[in-house]
């Protein structure tokens, strides 16, 4: 049920690693099985933040039940993942940080 989205205009060389460690991540962080996580790509797109094309990130952090009192922990730790991979400051990442209702979100034939 969590789902991260990671969108950035930097080109990503080990793409499959960084995915596997973010869905890692993305488990722990919300102390969720892995086995329901989702992660989801886009390198090398076209991305412009304050008004310049220098490496930045878009995120989407989307899970059922999403502490919205720990979204300022979330944003550190995803900040600091990408800084440390791609070498992006936090100062160019936004993350956007949603929390639908069970019945608005579909899997193995039915909802949540």
């Amino acid at each position: 049920m969590p789902l991260l989205q990671i969108n950035t205009n930097k080109a990503i060389k080990d793409i499959d690693q960084l995915a596997s460690e973010a869905s890692r991540l993305t488990a722990e962080m919300l102390g969720k099985p892995e086995s329901y996580v989702m992660v989801e790509i886009s390198a090398d797109s076209v991305l412009t933040f304050a008004g310049t094309n220098e490496p930045c990130a878009h995120l989407k952090l989307k899970s059922l039940g999403l502490d919205e009192d720990q979204t300022t922990a979330y944003s550190e730790t995803l900040c600091q993942f990408i800084t440390q991979h791609l070498e992006i400051p936090g100062s160019r990442i936004y993350i956007e940080f949603s929390s639908p209702a069970r019945h608005m979100w579909g899997w193995d034939d039915g909802t949540f």
